[in-house]
């Protein structure tokens, strides 16, 4: 390690946990970043700031006003610009030793296994059900951990994914609710802090993933902002699972743009 690399990363490398055979680690990581949001702001920022070595943010979405509330890595000047843009330029100032890549298009059933194949795990900050289901169908052909994160009203809950080693999203939620049981941030909202404490959560579950493969797999972690408290729920895996179970109905990635009429109810709540 170079000598601004061992000051940079002095308060991690003090931990026995980490020390410099895990620092090693996440500098040779690299972690698919799926959202520039609520949540995607600070998962980006604090993975960018832990030393991870390749970031690739993926967002098409542009700074709007009701965005600033929450959505920390912008501010008043940003309105109007690319999410993508604006977020990498602030992590190659906060951390010019992170190569920051900005996949400025959408992920869609024809391109996101060509998109995940080169990084090592999928961190998932999207805001609808189309991109989510997507997202963990690619990560369970392909083999990659999935990093989960939603928040809603004063609720956020978080997991990880891993169809190797236990249950996958679809385990959990095999299939999108149905329209009217959405909540709409226009009418629900959704607390400020709330996805920065959500995102901080998914961050460590990166790093921790990284450095010692220890994670929230087979756990599902649920925060009451109002509370101040956490539950924790297990998750099994399910063999009927279509696309993870012993007889996957699922075996390639198609039909989830028809899930969009599905998701609008919380589009852009959390983008």
């Amino acid at each position: 390690m170079s000598p601004e690399e061992i000051s940079r990363y002095s308060r991690q490398l003090l931990l026995p946990e980490i020390g410099v055979l895990g620092q090693e680690k996440l500098k040779n990581a690299k972690v698919l970043l799926v959202g520039a949001g609520g949540l995607g702001s600070p998962v980006a920022m604090y993975l960018a700031a832990a030393g991870v070595g390749t970031l690739c943010v993926a967002d098409f979405d542009q700074v709007d006003l009701s965005n600033l509330q929450r959505q920390i890595a912008y501010k008043t000047s940003d309105i109007g610009g690319q999410k993508t843009e604006i977020i990498s330029k602030l992590l190659k100032e906060m951390n010019p030793l992170v190569n920051v890549i900005a996949h400025n298009s959408a992920l869609t059933a024809k391109n996101a296994l060509e998109v995940i194949k080169d990084y090592q795990i999928v961190a998932d900050c999207t805001d609808n059900f189309q991109t989510r289901y997507l997202m963990n169908d690619a990560c369970v052909l392909s083999g990659k951990p999935y990093v989960y994160g939603s928040v809603s009203g004063l609720k956020g809950q978080a997991s990880l994914f891993y169809a190797k080693e236990g249950p996958c999203y679809r385990c959990l939620y095999p299939e999108p609710p149905p329209p009217a049981s959405k909540p709409n941030c226009l009418t629900s909202g959704v607390l400020g802090v709330l996805p920065g404490v959500i995102g901080c959560i998914m961050a460590n579950m990166v790093l921790q993933f990284i450095i010692t493969h220890s994670a929230m797999i087979g756990r599902l972690l649920l925060f009451n902002a109002q509370k101040t408290n956490f539950d924790e729920v297990k998750i099994e895996k399910n063999e009927d699972c279509p696309i993870c179970g012993k007889n996957p109905s699922i075996k390639a990635l198609v039909g989830y743009e028809d899930m969009e009429a599905t998701c609008d109810s919380i589009a852009n709540c959390f983008s």
